[in-house]
C-alpha cells in the first residue's frame, strides 16, 4: 500500500491539553516533534513558533485544579512530524 497523502501543515500554536482552544487531535495523532534551540524536547505541553516559546509541565508542582504547573522556556522553536 502506497500512502502518498501529505500531513497537514503544523499550526503556529498547538497544545496537548484537550481543554485548550489550541488542541487539535487530528494533528497530535500524527506524532509531532518539537525542537527548542536545536535540542529535541519530548515533554512539551504547548508551543508557539511565532512567539518563540514552549511550555513544559513542572515535575511536582500542581495548580489549584490539580493540573501540573507549566514552565515557559523561550528560544527558537521548530515543530516537525516524526
Amino acid at each position: 500500500m502506497n500512502d502518498t497523502t501529505t500531513p497537514p501543515a503544523l499550526p503556529d500554536r498547538l497544545s496537548n491539553n484537550p481543554r485548550s482552544k489550541f488542541y487539535v487531535e487530528e494533528i497530535l495523532e500524527l506524532n509531532v516533534g518539537i525542537r527548542l534551540n536545536g535540542k529535541e524536547r519530548t515533554n512539551v505541553e504547548e508551543y508557539c513558533i511565532s512567539e518563540g516559546w514552549v511550555k513544559i509541565a513542572s515535575p511536582k508542582a500542581l495548580d489549584r485544579k490539580g493540573q501540573p504547573l507549566l514552565m515557559t522556556f523561550k528560544g527558537v522553536v521548530e515543530a516537525f512530524y516524526k
